[in-house]
């Protein structure tokens, strides 16, 4: 079952799942208790297991402050002005198509890892329902079973015995895409499957650009691939 948001209480897929200080977040719900800015897993300060900006990080060390209206008012004008900096950020940024992160290998290992986890119980899921969708009907006893249709006999003038094609040389219908490994890949987590060249894998699904999810037909395995590894049929 999809765990709750920490913050909107709905229900959170593992699409859009963030999990941190204990809590599931929706990805746009992982923000500051006080500005409401959009945080990630490089910009949150946890405090109390609620998340903040590094600006209203709650101080460990503090004395108690009368609510005075003075005080009230600096308050007042230092959200707005945390505001006006964030806003003034988002114009300058919007449009260029970069986040604020920095898109490194080692991030983009990460967040697709961490998609691969979140994902891997859907495509196990969607793979029984499919299985057992397709699954034929069972035959009862009773009924007269279907005729099967005649082979077509060819027939030769000369002496000799008579040729009959062979039902072997009927390719076996295929139950999805089919794909052949170029390289050999050793798995390095649990969730993938290995691949020797040549190998070649049925059922095969795209999850994202670099990753798919396929059966082995050499030793039966099902799991995660690399993309780049395998060309189709």
């Amino acid at each position: 079952m999809n765990p709750l948001c920490g913050r909107c209480s709905k229900m959170v897929y593992p699409t859009e799942k963030v999990n941190c200080l204990d809590k599931y977040w929706h990805k746009g719900c992982f923000s500051c208790e006080v500005c409401k800015m959009t945080l990630n897993m490089k910009n949150y300060q946890g405090f109390d297991k609620k998340p903040y900006c590094s600006m209203h990080y709650p101080k460990s060390s503090f004395t108690s402050v009368i609510d005075t209206p003075e005080n009230l008012r600096l308050k007042q004008q230092s959200m707005l002005n945390s505001q006006a900096l964030y806003k003034e950020e988002f114009e300058k940024n919007k449009g260029k198509g970069f986040s604020v992160v920095a898109d490194t290998p080692e991030m983009q290992r990460v967040k697709k890892t961490q998609d691969q986890i979140s994902n891997i119980k859907y495509h196990e899921e969607f793979e029984k329902s499919r299985i057992s969708s397709d699954a034929p009907p069972p035959v009862n006893a009773s009924q007269d079973p279907q005729p099967q249709p005649a082979i077509p006999q060819t027939y030769s003038s000369q002496p000799g015995p008579v040729s009959v094609p062979s039902a072997a040389a009927v390719p076996p219908p295929s139950g999805g895409k089919r794909y052949r490994a170029l390289y050999s890949y050793t798995a390095a987590d649990a969730d993938e499957v290995s691949l020797q060249e040549g190998d070649l894998i049925a059922d095969v699904q795209q999850i994202d650009e670099g990753w798919m999810y396929g059966r082995i037909e050499r030793t039966g395995q099902q799991g995660m691939l690399p993309a780049n590894y395998v060309q189709p049929l």
